[in-house]
């Protein structure tokens, strides 16, 4: 197990950096975006599309804008904010001017967001991924050098449909005290994703896929989710294919994740296993994630909470946000800007000196902005 480790960081060059997140060769729809697609302004630069979010959003929005400053990098940020009314035409706090913004430009990347509990209001990232059609999450998971946690060989990506499943949001009483909840599974999404997540092996110099699925209880919706990989994965012979059920992927997440390398999967399980799998390597604080979409379409965003009780006390860590940037530089073939951050945030975090509380240090949000400034 160490050996093939030892495989993976020599063909990536170092733990966690790789090469762009959607270059997938000869798949249009997975391409990264064109500069004609990005629309440069007059200077040359890049404009992206930043929802700074809410809570500690703003903060370590403002923490990206500053290493991104410092590091030269050429991007112009078009920033949109949550609402305070219900938009009718997205049916949540999020414009329609916003969505127009991320189409426009392509390429965007969002702080936490939060969504009120129980109040009927459409949620805010559910209302991203289906009016983007932003159909794949995801979320390289890797042990970051000098941070100590349970395990030190954590080296996996997972690649979650983001579209449908038990996140279709289709539910209505049938009678008082009884409720349904419609999982939608269709081969068109089950498919996309599926060709995504080979592609990605293949680009990334992954050697195995695992496609994660409760097939033999949900033998129609989770069946032809399997069937559409098992289809996908004959086109691929040099990438070993695999099926492991739900509950014990988990469990082996657990004893050992390096058995695992690329994981696909449906919505919800997505959801579980990804939020598993920043657990191994010491929460969602420190990882990143990028949403994608047809014809190169992309959002980066920070998966972990807007935390509201530090908000505005320049205590947040903007390590998620910040290497969620990483992967959208990544996208756009910005590979040097990117590097640069990302050697950046992670030589931070291993000296140990500017940690942030959730990482077990004393500093502030700016002393680890700081910090990785000097470090570029």
């Amino acid at each position: 197990m160490a050996s093939l480790i030892l495989r993976r960081v020599l063909q990536r060059g170092s733990v966690g950096r790789v090469a762009p997140i959607a270059s997938c060769s000869g798949l249009r729809t997975f391409s990264s975006a064109s500069d004609s697609d990005l629309s440069p302004p007059s200077d040359g630069k890049i404009r992206a599309t930043l929802f700074p979010g809410d809570g500690i959003g703003p903060e370590i929005a403002e923490s990206v804008k500053q290493v991104f400053t410092a590091a030269d990098v050429p991007i112009e940020w078009e920033e949109h904010f949550v609402g305070t009314d219900v938009d009718p035409r997205t049916q949540s706090f999020l414009t329609w001017e916003s969505l127009e913004s991320v189409r426009r430009n392509g390429i965007g990347l969002k702080g936490p967001m939060a969504t009120p509990i129980g109040k009927g209001h459409r949620s805010l990232n559910l209302t991203l991924r289906k009016e983007l059609n932003l159909f794949a999450n995801v979320r390289p998971c890797y042990s970051i050098p000098g941070y100590k946690t349970r395990y030190d060989d954590v080296d996996l990506v997972t690649i979650r449909e983001n579209t449908e499943g038990e996140y279709s949001g289709l539910e209505h009483q049938v009678v008082r005290g009884v409720v349904e909840s419609l999982k939608v599974i269709t081969r068109q999404a089950s498919l996309r994703v599926a060709e995504y997540a080979f592609h990605y092996a293949k680009t990334h110099g992954r050697e195995r896929v695992s496609a994660i699925h409760k097939a033999n209880i949900m033998r129609k919706t989770d069946g032809l989710f399997l069937k559409c990989c098992r289809e996908v994965a004959e086109k691929f012979p040099e990438i070993t294919y695999e099926e492991v059920i739900i509950d014990n992927c988990c469990m082996m997440l657990v004893k050992n994740p390096a058995l695992f390398d690329v994981l696909v999967m449906p919505n919800l399980y997505g959801d579980i296993i990804s939020d598993l799998c920043a657990g191994l390597i010491g929460g969602l604080g420190i990882t990143p994630s990028i949403n994608i979409g047809e014809g190169g379409l992309a959002l980066a965003e920070a998966v972990h909470g807007s935390a509201p009780d530090i908000a505005g006390k320049n205590l947040a860590n903007p390590t998620a946000l910040l290497l969620s940037g990483v992967t959208m530089l990544q996208h756009l073939n910005l590979t040097d800007k990117a590097n640069r951050i990302h050697d950046a945030v992670l030589k931070t975090i291993a000296e140990g000196k500017h940690r942030t509380a959730d990482l077990g240090g004393k500093a502030t949000t700016t002393d680890f902005t700081n910090a990785v400034c000097d470090n570029l």
